[in-house]
């Protein structure tokens, strides 16, 4: 049993599908995420979210996603925006801000319904890199490193999923630690 299990996490691994691949239900900020909700119902229940969800709210994009989409959200984390020069998010959420905070939003969501195994695929096809085309219109390059996926803005910060492959009834969630900027 022990090298069945082992075999398993290594084509796991090979395939790039983490334990929260095939994990039902993940957790994410202390709740569960239910395929069954969009991408808005489901991020609004995670404790680590809650500064993404007030960007959200105030750019005006609640809307568009609870569409059908589907969207693939690479999701900063509360901790994430903290990151960020002091001040930052409360100047962004002011409403003289909304362009510039639909721009960085709309940076961090890519059409379609993208998976690590997918990732990991277009990486490999693009040797070693993959380029993603934002909702913004600019793109994201994904690569791999230790294992894990990273994502590189146009400035050259770099946010890595640590939650992989939150099923939305709409799209994905990729949670990640770092803000990406256009």
């Amino acid at each position: 049993m022990k090298k069945l299990l082992s075999l398993l996490c290594a084509v796991a691994m090979t395939f790039g599908i983490s334990s929260a691949h095939a994990q039902k239900d993940p957790m994410v900020g202390g709740a569960a995420m239910y395929p069954s909700k969009n991408i808005v119902q489901n991020a609004v229940d995670s404790r680590d979210h809650t500064t993404l969800v007030a960007a959200v709210k105030a750019a005006g994009l609640v809307d568009t996603l609870e569409g059908p989409g589907p969207f693939t959200v690479f999701a900063p984390t509360n901790q994430a925006f903290a990151k960020l020069p002091a001040g930052t998010v409360s100047n962004l959420l002011k409403p003289e801000h909304v362009n510039q905070l639909r721009k960085i939003l709309t940076y961090h969501v890519v059409p379609g319904r993208i998976t690590t195994r997918d990732l990991h695929k277009r990486i490999k096809q693009g040797g070693g890199k993959a380029t993603l085309t934002t909702v913004e219109g600019g793109t994201l390059t994904a690569t791999m490193s230790g294992g894990h996926y990273v994502l590189t803005d146009a400035k050259g910060n770099s946010a890595t999923i640590t939650i992989p492959n939150v099923y939305q009834s709409n799209g994905m969630i990729q949670v990640i630690d770092a803000v990406l900027l256009p």
